[in-house]
């Protein structure tokens, strides 16, 4: 249930056929239990941590 409201679980494309599967994606939550950033689809994983890393720092 989780997964599904933050759209991290649902249909995606895989080897060119439609499926239902974790879709990779980042969701920075803050102390507060609210979400402060919400990365949708993570393309390059090797690219990501960089990314996050930049708003944590900021």
């Amino acid at each position: 249930k989780v997964m599904t409201k933050y759209g991290a679980y649902g249909e995606k494309m895989m080897y060119g056929k439609k499926t239902m599967g974790v879709i990779r994606s980042t969701v920075l939550v803050g102390p507060d239990g609210k979400v402060v950033k919400h990365w949708r689809r993570v393309a390059k994983a090797a690219d990501h941590p960089a990314k996050v890393l930049e708003v944590l720092t900021a």
